[in-house]
Formats: C-alpha cells, structure tokens, sequence
C-alpha cells in the first residue's frame, strides 16, 4: 500500500493566513475555482508530469495512464477511480512545475495504492458515509502515502497532510490511520481537501462514471499496476520502503507456502517420469500384439528426493532452521520415506549427499560464498539418482545453465534490496531459471 495529498498552497491564501487557503464551495453552488474563463495551461501541467516521471521513473506506466479531464469545479486536482484526472484550470495556473509534479504522484498514488476500493470497503465495513467521514478517508489516505514520495526532486508543500500532524508514526497504512485516531482536529482546515473518488470511494458531482469516456478498465488498471510493480521490483533501490512493500503486496498475497512447497514437492515426485523403471517381473499388455517377444512393463519406485540447502553466509541461522524443518515436511510428502530423501549443504561447495533416515543430528556446512550449481552437480552424481531436486536458498546464486534431467523445485528465502549491490552497472536480480517451480518462503 502507498500515500500522498492535497496542497492548502496551490489555493489563494489571505495574507499572512494558512487557514481555507482554497475556501471550501458552499452547498449547491457551482462557483468554480478560479477566474472565469481562465484556459488550462496544458503545456505546463503536461511538462508537470514528465517531470514526475524523470524523477519517479518506476510510476511512469501509471502517470501517462491518467487521461486530463478539465474542470473548474474541482479545488486543485482529483481523480476517480477510472483514472480519470480533474484538473482544475485556476490550480495549475497558481502552482510551481516542481509542485505540480508532487502532484501528479500524489493523485497517481491514491489509484495505484486502491485507496478507493479501499475505503469504500471501509465505509461499509463501519457504516461511515458522508461528507465528513469522506474527509476522513481523505486525510487518511493523504498519510499513507505523504510521508515517503516528496525530496528528491519532489518538493514538499506548505500545508501538505502529514502523520506528524498528529503526533502518528509514518508507514501506517490508512485503515490504521483511520482505527487509531478520530482526525477530528484536522478536518476544519481541511475542508477543502478533495482528491476525488479516487481516494476514498466516494462519488463526486464533477466525476464521469463508469461510463464515461476515456475510463480504463479493470483489466487495463491492473495491467498498469502490475507493471509498475515490476518496475519497482527490477529495481528495488529506486524506490521507497513504502511502494517496495506495495511492489510486493500488490500481487502477491500471503500464501500458504508450506503447503505449497508439500504440493510442489509431491507434484514433481508424482509426476509423468518421476521413480519410473521397466520391469520383467510382469509382463507387458502390449506383449500381445508381438507373439515371441517378452516386454517389459512400466513399473513405479518410490521417487528419490534431493534436498539442496543453502548454507553461505547470506542465509541467516533462523533460514536455515526453517530449511531443516521443510526436510521434514518434504518427506511426509513422499510418504513418510525418510530413506528416499537426503540432504547436501552447499555454499561455494557442495557437501555429501547425507541420506535422511541417518541424518537425526543434521548438520549443516558452510558460510561462505554462493554457488549452487555445485550442489546440482552432487546431486546428480549420487546414487540412486534423484527423481526430484529441491534447492532451500536465498536465490543469490549461479544457476546451471542446462535444465537437469529431474524435476526441480526451488523453496526461495525473500530478501530485501539492501541485500543486492544496485550500483553495480551489471547487476540482474538472480532469478530462479524458468524451469524450476518456485515457492516463496514467507
């Protein structure tokens, strides 16, 4: 999840005064911000967003998915959650470039961050509607995300919703914000605070709808978040903690790995191939159809399983006793055989292929460098030779460069970017090769 806000500077202000610097519009009327008749200047907004995006390239999918809609009945900028966004002629005229570009990234981040989805699930959930509590939300969202886009060549506005505000932590997310304080004393001074539908869930006069035009659809606004989220994931250290978390949130739900890495395991084991051998213990069916040939007949073994266990020093104590304990589980996997499973501990080198049911006291060698494809090749010299290879690592490792003659399954430590040199011009996250079915270990 992410944030950002609304700017009591981008509103005429009275001398010396903060306070309803854009005045809130009075019930029922249509009085837009700003003269009558003043053009919206679309060179300087457009020159806005590309400068959010020369210093926030991994937005860059989302910010060029808005479409401008020109409106004098919106405070300064909203958007709904079609990405649709309002732009208020006046707003743009009054606002630095600079400012403009913060934002940009501020409304694109209430969509991408599903801040309408969010509190309109919200609202129903508590029975909160109403123009007060749609401030609320408002505010709320403007916390999550505020605290982590601006610097950097975003300067932070005077006026701009922080959590420090009220004295709150950063990194909260808005339903947090929301259960942990009433925001009470912030929403006089912010009643003109209006990002739109797009922030909070709530309809807005001014708004298109859903069937408006220019709005994309669900498949094209998740099409353009999953591509912001790769590109802050292909490079972690461009980005903020807050829109990493978001980058691997986004589509990646918990999951219930362990179950998933049992389902992998007995999958590759089961599979077409996997502990198949000829026998001449019984004949072949197909044996009819050659009279004085004998056949053999495809017969099932139990599968071998390898377990490849990362032990450099990249992999922490507490990793490496979760390894230990998913041995275990892989081996209720195949049957309760512990006997067709052993075990090597690798790091630059590989160890000796330990067989399970002789390995009570398991000890597991290394803290050095990282080189998996050592253990591959142990694995694959030891007899029997596996069916299924299962590597336990944190993925910072050469791959071999051939597809083993096994199924392979990958149990993969997460890690952070502050893990990975992202200065080197030559760096390339190491992921799993396409042939291995990866589960993520939480």
């Amino acid at each position: 999840m992410t944030r950002t806000s609304k700017f009591p500077m981008a509103r005429p202000a009275p001398p010396r005064r903060v306070r309803a610097a854009v005045p809130a519009r009075p019930a029922g009327s249509e009085e837009p911000y700003g003269p009558p008749g003043l053009p919206l200047d679309l060179e300087k907004l457009l020159a806005a967003r590309l400068h959010a995006v020369r210093v926030r390239p991994y937005l860059a999918s989302a910010l060029f998915a808005l479409h401008v809609v020109e409106d004098r009945s919106v405070p300064t900028m909203a958007v709904d959650a079609h990405w649709r966004c309002y732009v208020s002629p006046g707003f743009v005229a009054r606002t630095p470039v600079e400012e403009l570009a913060g934002v940009w990234v501020h409304e694109v981040s209430h969509l991408l961050r599903d801040h309408h989805g969010r509190g309109d699930r919200y609202a129903k959930e508590h029975g909160q509607n109403g123009p007060g509590e749609r401030l609320r939300r408002n505010i709320a969202a403007d916390f999550e995300i505020n605290d982590d886009i601006y610097g950097d060549g975003l300067p932070l506005p005077a006026g701009a919703v922080l959590p420090s505000m009220l004295r709150l932590p950063d990194g909260m997310l808005m339903e947090e914000y929301l259960r942990t304080t009433s925001l009470s004393g912030l929403t006089p001074d912010l009643a003109w605070l209006d990002c739109g539908s797009g922030a909070d869930g709530q309809g807005r006069p001014w708004e298109l709808g859903p069937d408006g035009a220019h709005g994309l659809s669900r498949q094209q606004r998740d099409a353009v978040r999953f591509r912001v989220a790769e590109g802050i994931k292909g490079r972690p250290g461009d980005a903020p903690e807050g829109w990493r978390r978001w980058a691997d949130e986004a589509f990646h739900p918990p999951q219930p790995w362990r179950q998933l890495l049992g389902a992998a395991v007995h999958s590759a084991a089961g599979a077409s191939g996997a502990g198949e051998d000829h026998s001449y213990r019984r004949p072949s069916r197909r044996a009819a159809a050659v009279p004085g040939v004998l056949l053999p007949s495809l017969r099932r073994k139990p599968p071998q399983v390898c377990v490849v266990i990362d032990t450099s020093g990249s992999v922490s104590d507490a990793e490496l006793g979760s390894a230990l304990l998913e041995v275990v589980a892989i081996s209720r996997a195949v049957g309760g055989r512990r006997d067709l499973v052993s075990v090597i501990s690798c790091d630059a080198a590989a160890g000796v292929a330990v067989p399970l049911c002789r390995a009570e006291n398991l000890e597991l060698i290394g803290g050095g460098g990282t080189d998996l494809r050592s253990g591959f090749t142990r694995a694959l010299r030891s007899r029997p030779r596996p069916d299924v290879i299962v590597a336990l690592t944190d993925g910072q490792t050469p791959w071999p460069a051939e597809q083993p003659p096994c199924r392979t399954v990958v149990g993969l430590f997460p890690r952070q970017a502050s893990a990975v040199d992202e200065e080197d011009p030559d760096y390339a996250p190491n992921n799993p090769p396409h042939w291995a079915r990866v589960v993520t270990i939480s």
